[in-house]
């Protein structure tokens, strides 16, 4: 990749970052706090800064950070969080952008005795293999405490995290968007079965393979980001240049 190519490709990456950003602030998943990060292609990853605010983020006020959570472009400190990213990405080469928030449904159900969020929703079925609940509360700040986060991680995509928040991971910004919309559906719709005072009934493994024998997952993203991200326009959340190819 040459350099005018590698610049445009990092450009575009972090148009996709403010872009969700602001999204995620208008869907009340992110707010005062919270981050999203992707990684670039000729090493290290797009941050934003601790301090700025994720309601108005600017593309040019991203920070690239290495593997080794130093900032090699960009003014301004990362988040007290930055481990978090680091360790995630360092522990799964598979994935490309993560997203921690403090979800209310999410935290919710890390103060729940004997239940279990589970897929409810089709679009759940992302998290078939389980969501499992991290037994950290605080922020996690150093290195061992992100490590044992990746840990509990595993090989899932999204860990939940005790009386805290959430953490998800993806292949692409678009995709992190949509998981996490679609999270956020599911976990409303457990909610929802419990406050009726009904049993709930989490798709069976039967029923999570015939979605899945279904499943169109790029084509799903692709519609899904262009409609939160041509409302976003419309609504003035985001600029519409950072629309355009």
């Amino acid at each position: 990749m040459t350099q005018s190519n590698a610049r445009t490709v990092h450009e575009g990456l972090a148009r996709e970052v403010a872009a969700a950003t602001r999204i995620l602030v208008a869907e009340k998943i992110l707010d005062y706090s919270g981050h999203v990060s992707t990684r670039l292609p000729g090493g290290g990853f797009l941050i934003q800064t601790g301090l700025d605010s994720r309601a108005d983020l600017r593309p040019d006020r991203l920070l690239v950070v290495d593997y080794e959570g130093k900032v090699l472009e960009g003014e301004g400190n990362p988040p007290a969080e930055l481990a978090l990213h680091v360790e995630m990405f360092r522990a799964r080469p598979d994935i490309q952008s993560i997203l921690h928030c403090h979800m209310d449904l999410a935290i919710a159900f890390t103060m729940m005795k004997g239940v279990q969020l589970k897929p409810m929703r089709a679009r759940a079925v992302r998290w078939e293999s389980g969501i499992p609940t991290h037994p950290d509360p605080s922020h996690i700040k150093h290195t061992e405490q992100a490590a044992s986060l990746a840990r509990t991680l595993g090989p899932h995509n999204a860990v939940l995290m005790r009386a805290h928040g959430l953490t998800l991971v993806a292949e692409s910004v678009p995709a992190l968007l949509v998981d996490a919309i679609h999270f956020q559906e599911n976990a409303l719709a457990l909610m929802q079965v419990l406050q009726a005072g009904a049993e709930p009934l989490p798709l069976t493994q039967d029923e999570i393979d015939q979605v899945n024998r279904h499943e169109m997952r790029e084509f799903h993203i692709g519609k899904l980001w262009s409609y939160y991200l041509g409302r976003a326009v419309n609504a003035g959340i985001v600029p519409a240049a950072w629309a355009g190819n």
